[in-house]
Protein backbone atom coordinates (compact mmCIF):
# COMPACT_ATOMS: atom_id res chain seq x y z
CA UNK A 1 0.00 0.00 0.00
CA UNK A 2 1.40 3.79 -1.61
CA UNK A 3 0.29 6.79 0.76
CA UNK A 4 2.00 9.82 1.79
CA UNK A 5 1.90 11.48 4.36
CA UNK A 6 -0.53 14.52 3.13
CA UNK A 7 -2.60 11.83 1.65
CA UNK A 8 -3.62 10.78 4.89
CA UNK A 9 -3.72 14.41 5.98
CA UNK A 10 -5.73 15.69 3.31
CA UNK A 11 -8.55 12.74 3.67
CA UNK A 12 -9.06 13.62 7.41
CA UNK A 13 -9.44 17.47 6.94
CA UNK A 14 -11.64 16.51 4.01
CA UNK A 15 -13.67 14.35 6.83
CA UNK A 16 -13.36 16.94 9.01
CA UNK A 17 -14.34 19.66 6.99
CA UNK A 18 -17.53 17.71 5.99
CA UNK A 19 -18.60 17.02 9.18
CA UNK A 20 -18.40 20.31 10.37
CA UNK A 21 -20.53 21.49 6.75
CA UNK A 22 -23.06 18.99 8.43
CA UNK A 23 -22.95 20.46 11.89
CA UNK A 24 -23.59 24.50 10.48
CA UNK A 25 -26.22 23.21 8.60
CA UNK A 26 -27.97 22.01 11.41
CA UNK A 27 -27.72 24.93 13.49
CA UNK A 28 -28.48 27.20 10.13
CA UNK A 29 -31.85 25.38 10.45
CA UNK A 30 -32.87 25.44 14.19
CA UNK A 31 -36.00 26.44 14.73
CA UNK A 32 -39.49 26.40 16.61
CA UNK A 33 -39.44 22.36 16.45
CA UNK A 34 -36.18 22.42 18.35
CA UNK A 35 -37.62 24.46 20.94
CA UNK A 36 -41.31 22.21 20.50
CA UNK A 37 -38.58 18.99 21.28
CA UNK A 38 -37.20 20.48 24.46
CA UNK A 39 -40.50 21.51 25.74
CA UNK A 40 -41.68 18.04 24.86
CA UNK A 41 -38.81 16.31 26.90
CA UNK A 42 -39.40 19.12 29.72
CA UNK A 43 -43.00 18.59 30.24
CA UNK A 44 -42.53 14.65 30.20
CA UNK A 45 -43.19 13.42 33.48
CA UNK A 46 -41.75 9.68 33.31
CA UNK A 47 -38.44 8.66 31.42
CA UNK A 48 -36.96 9.48 28.16
CA UNK A 49 -36.73 6.42 25.88
CA UNK A 50 -34.16 6.51 23.26
CA UNK A 51 -34.56 3.65 20.21
CA UNK A 52 -32.22 3.10 16.84
CA UNK A 53 -30.77 0.43 14.99
CA UNK A 54 -27.22 -0.07 13.67
CA UNK A 55 -25.02 3.59 13.59
CA UNK A 56 -28.43 5.27 14.76
CA UNK A 57 -28.63 2.88 17.80
CA UNK A 58 -25.08 3.76 18.93
CA UNK A 59 -26.35 7.39 18.85
CA UNK A 60 -29.42 6.49 20.99
CA UNK A 61 -27.29 4.62 23.17
CA UNK A 62 -24.83 7.66 23.93
CA UNK A 63 -27.38 10.51 23.80
CA UNK A 64 -29.78 8.47 26.38
CA UNK A 65 -26.32 8.08 28.65
CA UNK A 66 -25.92 12.01 28.50
CA UNK A 67 -29.51 12.48 29.35
CA UNK A 68 -29.95 10.56 32.07
CA UNK A 69 -26.13 12.11 33.58
CA UNK A 70 -27.89 15.72 33.15
CA UNK A 71 -30.72 15.42 35.04
CA UNK A 72 -33.03 13.64 32.34
CA UNK A 73 -34.08 10.26 33.34
CA UNK A 74 -33.26 8.55 30.58
CA UNK A 75 -32.25 4.70 28.98
CA UNK A 76 -32.44 2.80 25.72
CA UNK A 77 -34.21 0.27 23.94
CA UNK A 78 -33.54 -1.57 21.21
CA UNK A 79 -36.68 -1.97 18.88
CA UNK A 80 -35.96 -5.48 18.02
CA UNK A 81 -35.96 -6.28 22.12
CA UNK A 82 -39.23 -4.05 21.93
CA UNK A 83 -40.74 -6.32 19.95
CA UNK A 84 -39.89 -9.30 21.89
CA UNK A 85 -41.41 -8.09 25.43
CA UNK A 86 -39.25 -5.01 26.39
CA UNK A 87 -42.36 -2.99 25.20
CA UNK A 88 -43.64 -3.60 28.51
CA UNK A 89 -41.06 -0.88 30.13
CA UNK A 90 -42.27 1.76 27.96
CA UNK A 91 -45.54 3.72 30.17
CA UNK A 92 -47.65 6.56 28.82
CA UNK A 93 -46.02 9.16 30.66
CA UNK A 94 -42.64 8.45 28.61
CA UNK A 95 -40.76 9.84 25.80
CA UNK A 96 -40.10 7.30 22.87
CA UNK A 97 -37.38 9.40 20.99
CA UNK A 98 -36.74 7.47 17.93
CA UNK A 99 -33.41 7.50 15.75
CA UNK A 100 -33.49 6.44 12.09
CA UNK A 101 -31.50 8.98 9.52
CA UNK A 102 -33.75 7.46 6.56
CA UNK A 103 -37.13 7.21 8.54
CA UNK A 104 -37.63 3.85 7.57
CA UNK A 105 -36.01 1.31 9.26
CA UNK A 106 -38.02 -1.70 9.51
CA UNK A 107 -37.37 -2.41 13.21
CA UNK A 108 -38.29 0.66 14.49
CA UNK A 109 -41.55 1.28 12.69
CA UNK A 110 -42.48 -2.31 13.42
CA UNK A 111 -43.00 -1.07 17.07
CA UNK A 112 -44.10 2.80 16.87
CA UNK A 113 -47.82 1.38 16.41
CA UNK A 114 -47.86 -0.18 19.26
CA UNK A 115 -45.87 2.84 21.43
CA UNK A 116 -48.75 5.08 19.89
CA UNK A 117 -51.25 2.92 21.65
CA UNK A 118 -49.60 3.47 25.15
CA UNK A 119 -50.32 6.88 24.43
CA UNK A 120 -46.66 7.67 24.62
CA UNK A 121 -45.32 10.99 22.60
CA UNK A 122 -42.80 10.26 19.82
CA UNK A 123 -39.79 12.49 19.22
CA UNK A 124 -38.20 11.40 15.97
CA UNK A 125 -34.54 13.05 14.87
CA UNK A 126 -33.97 12.06 11.17
CA UNK A 127 -32.59 13.31 7.96
CA UNK A 128 -36.12 12.72 6.07
CA UNK A 129 -39.03 14.89 6.88
CA UNK A 130 -41.31 13.32 4.29
CA UNK A 131 -40.29 10.06 5.88
CA UNK A 132 -42.83 7.45 8.18
CA UNK A 133 -40.97 7.85 10.78
CA UNK A 134 -41.29 11.81 10.76
CA UNK A 135 -45.03 11.25 9.78
CA UNK A 136 -46.15 9.33 13.36
CA UNK A 137 -43.88 11.19 15.22
CA UNK A 138 -45.65 14.23 17.93
CA UNK A 139 -42.10 16.31 16.93
CA UNK A 140 -39.56 15.80 14.27
CA UNK A 141 -36.44 17.23 14.49
CA UNK A 142 -34.01 16.99 10.88
CA UNK A 143 -30.62 16.27 10.30
CA UNK A 144 -30.47 16.18 7.17
CA UNK A 145 -27.21 16.77 5.47
CA UNK A 146 -25.77 17.19 1.88
CA UNK A 147 -23.58 14.14 1.71
CA UNK A 148 -21.77 11.71 4.02
CA UNK A 149 -17.80 11.82 5.10
CA UNK A 150 -17.87 8.45 3.63
CA UNK A 151 -16.37 8.93 -0.49
CA UNK A 152 -19.00 6.62 -1.35
CA UNK A 153 -21.40 8.49 -0.09
CA UNK A 154 -22.09 5.22 2.09
CA UNK A 155 -21.25 4.90 5.58
CA UNK A 156 -23.13 7.00 7.80
CA UNK A 157 -20.59 9.76 9.38
CA UNK A 158 -21.83 13.15 8.85
CA UNK A 159 -25.40 12.16 9.37
CA UNK A 160 -24.59 10.38 12.74
CA UNK A 161 -22.36 13.52 13.64
CA UNK A 162 -25.06 15.63 13.32
CA UNK A 163 -27.78 13.44 14.88
CA UNK A 164 -25.14 13.35 17.65
CA UNK A 165 -24.67 17.14 17.74
CA UNK A 166 -28.74 17.80 17.49
CA UNK A 167 -29.21 15.74 20.70
CA UNK A 168 -26.24 17.20 23.01
CA UNK A 169 -27.78 20.19 22.22
CA UNK A 170 -31.20 18.90 23.71
CA UNK A 171 -29.99 17.14 26.44
CA UNK A 172 -27.48 20.41 27.18
CA UNK A 173 -30.87 22.92 26.91
CA UNK A 174 -33.35 20.30 28.93
CA UNK A 175 -30.04 20.48 31.67
CA UNK A 176 -29.54 24.69 31.72
CA UNK A 177 -33.47 24.93 31.30
CA UNK A 178 -33.84 22.53 34.88
CA UNK A 179 -31.18 24.11 36.32
CA UNK A 180 -29.20 21.57 36.80
CA UNK A 181 -25.74 22.36 38.27
CA UNK A 182 -22.69 20.85 39.36
CA UNK A 183 -23.95 19.50 42.69
CA UNK A 184 -26.80 17.73 40.53
CA UNK A 185 -24.18 16.72 38.32
CA UNK A 186 -21.99 15.11 41.58
CA UNK A 187 -25.39 13.22 42.64
CA UNK A 188 -24.98 11.29 39.20
CA UNK A 189 -20.72 10.93 38.48
CA UNK A 190 -19.94 9.76 42.20
CA UNK A 191 -16.73 7.90 41.46
CA UNK A 192 -13.69 8.82 39.79
CA UNK A 193 -11.54 12.03 39.31
CA UNK A 194 -14.72 13.44 38.14
CA UNK A 195 -16.86 12.45 41.01
CA UNK A 196 -13.83 13.59 43.81
CA UNK A 197 -13.52 16.67 42.84
CA UNK A 198 -17.63 17.66 43.09
CA UNK A 199 -18.23 15.92 46.41
CA UNK A 200 -15.62 15.50 48.23
CA UNK A 201 -15.50 18.26 50.92
CA UNK A 202 -12.32 19.88 53.06
CA UNK A 203 -13.77 17.89 56.27
CA UNK A 204 -12.91 14.34 54.11
CA UNK A 205 -9.58 15.13 54.01
CA UNK A 206 -8.24 17.68 56.32
CA UNK A 207 -6.44 16.55 59.42
CA UNK A 208 -8.74 17.05 62.28
CA UNK A 209 -7.41 20.02 65.36
CA UNK A 210 -6.94 17.11 67.76
CA UNK A 211 -4.04 16.71 65.53
CA UNK A 212 -2.91 19.88 64.70
CA UNK A 213 -0.32 21.52 66.44
CA UNK A 214 -2.53 24.44 68.04
CA UNK A 215 -1.24 27.40 71.03
CA UNK A 216 -2.57 30.18 72.54
CA UNK A 217 -2.06 34.23 71.63
CA UNK A 218 -0.08 34.15 74.95
CA UNK A 219 2.07 31.02 74.19
CA UNK A 220 6.06 31.33 73.76
CA UNK A 221 7.39 30.58 70.04
CA UNK A 222 9.40 27.87 72.07
CA UNK A 223 6.07 26.14 73.17
CA UNK A 224 4.99 26.65 69.54
CA UNK A 225 8.29 25.31 67.29
CA UNK A 226 7.82 22.10 70.30
CA UNK A 227 4.34 21.22 68.55
CA UNK A 228 5.64 21.90 65.04
CA UNK A 229 8.37 19.35 65.51
CA UNK A 230 6.22 16.85 67.00
CA UNK A 231 3.22 16.84 64.33
CA UNK A 232 4.96 16.63 61.18
CA UNK A 233 2.93 19.58 59.62
CA UNK A 234 5.60 22.07 59.12
CA UNK A 235 3.75 24.79 60.77
CA UNK A 236 1.39 25.72 63.87
CA UNK A 237 -1.61 27.93 64.24
CA UNK A 238 -1.86 30.43 67.17
CA UNK A 239 -5.70 30.51 67.94
CA UNK A 240 -7.31 33.18 70.37
CA UNK A 241 -9.60 32.37 73.39
CA UNK A 242 -13.00 31.38 70.99
CA UNK A 243 -10.35 29.08 68.64
CA UNK A 244 -10.03 31.60 66.16
CA UNK A 245 -7.04 31.21 63.71
CA UNK A 246 -5.07 34.63 64.64
CA UNK A 247 -1.77 33.36 62.88
CA UNK A 248 0.11 30.52 61.40
CA UNK A 249 3.74 30.29 62.08
CA UNK A 250 5.64 27.94 59.38
CA UNK A 251 9.12 26.36 58.78
CA UNK A 252 10.11 28.98 56.40
CA UNK A 253 9.06 31.33 59.73
CA UNK A 254 11.42 29.10 62.00
CA UNK A 255 14.24 29.86 59.13
CA UNK A 256 13.97 33.33 59.48
CA UNK A 257 13.77 33.37 63.50
CA UNK A 258 16.83 31.49 63.53
CA UNK A 259 18.61 34.19 61.07
CA UNK A 260 17.55 37.44 63.04
CA UNK A 261 18.69 35.44 66.09
CA UNK A 262 15.70 35.78 68.31
CA UNK A 263 15.19 34.39 71.71
CA UNK A 264 12.56 31.77 71.56
CA UNK A 265 11.78 31.44 75.15
CA UNK A 266 10.53 34.98 75.63
CA UNK A 267 8.99 35.77 72.55
CA UNK A 268 5.85 35.19 71.48
CA UNK A 269 4.53 33.13 68.91
CA UNK A 270 2.05 35.60 67.45
CA UNK A 271 4.69 38.50 67.44
CA UNK A 272 7.29 36.98 64.49
CA UNK A 273 3.94 34.93 62.92
CA UNK A 274 1.96 35.44 60.15
CA UNK A 275 -1.35 37.20 61.43
CA UNK A 276 -3.15 36.77 58.42
CA UNK A 277 -3.83 33.36 57.93
CA UNK A 278 -5.32 31.58 54.94
CA UNK A 279 -8.44 29.64 55.84
CA UNK A 280 -11.16 27.39 54.20
CA UNK A 281 -14.70 26.49 55.22
CA UNK A 282 -14.63 22.65 56.54
CA UNK A 283 -17.88 22.25 54.23
CA UNK A 284 -16.18 23.61 51.15
CA UNK A 285 -15.14 21.35 47.90
CA UNK A 286 -11.72 19.79 48.63
CA UNK A 287 -11.10 20.62 44.87
CA UNK A 288 -12.00 24.58 45.83
CA UNK A 289 -9.33 24.65 48.39
CA UNK A 290 -6.42 23.00 45.82
CA UNK A 291 -7.22 25.81 43.78
CA UNK A 292 -7.11 28.08 46.31
CA UNK A 293 -3.80 26.81 47.57
CA UNK A 294 -2.54 27.51 43.93
CA UNK A 295 -4.17 30.60 43.56
CA UNK A 296 -1.86 31.88 47.28
CA UNK A 297 1.01 29.67 46.26
CA UNK A 298 0.79 27.87 49.70
CA UNK A 299 0.99 24.46 51.25
CA UNK A 300 -1.86 24.70 53.99
CA UNK A 301 -5.11 26.39 54.84
CA UNK A 302 -6.60 26.35 58.26
CA UNK A 303 -9.59 24.64 58.18
CA UNK A 304 -12.50 26.31 60.21
CA UNK A 305 -16.16 26.15 60.77
CA UNK A 306 -18.72 28.63 60.09
CA UNK A 307 -18.28 30.35 63.29
CA UNK A 308 -14.83 30.70 62.69
CA UNK A 309 -13.19 28.34 64.72
CA UNK A 310 -10.15 25.87 63.83
CA UNK A 311 -11.33 22.68 63.11
CA UNK A 312 -8.11 21.54 61.16
CA UNK A 313 -5.85 22.06 58.90
CA UNK A 314 -5.16 21.04 54.94
CA UNK A 315 -2.15 20.17 53.33
CA UNK A 316 -1.54 20.30 49.56
CA UNK A 317 -0.19 16.70 49.52
CA UNK A 318 -3.76 15.51 51.19
CA UNK A 319 -5.13 16.54 47.78
CA UNK A 320 -2.42 15.84 45.32
CA UNK A 321 -2.30 11.73 47.15
CA UNK A 322 -5.93 11.66 46.31
CA UNK A 323 -5.54 12.59 42.21
CA UNK A 324 -7.52 16.08 42.42
CA UNK A 325 -4.60 17.69 40.41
Amino acid sequence: MSITDSEILGFAKEVLEIEEGAIATIKSQLGSSFVDAVFLILNTPGNVIFSGVGKSGHIARKLAATFASTGTPSYFVHPTEAAHGDLGMIRKEDLFVSISYSGESDELLKILPSVKRLGVNILAITGNKSSTLAKLSTVTLLTSVEREACPYNLAPTASTTATLAIGDALAIACMRAKRFDAKDFAMTHPAGRLGKRLTLKVADVMKPATECPLISAEATLMSGIVSLTNSHLGSFVIVDEQDRPVGIYTEGDLARSLKKGIDFNITKAIDVATKTPKTINMDDLAWDALSRLKEFKINQLIVVNEEGEVKGILHVQNLLMLGLE
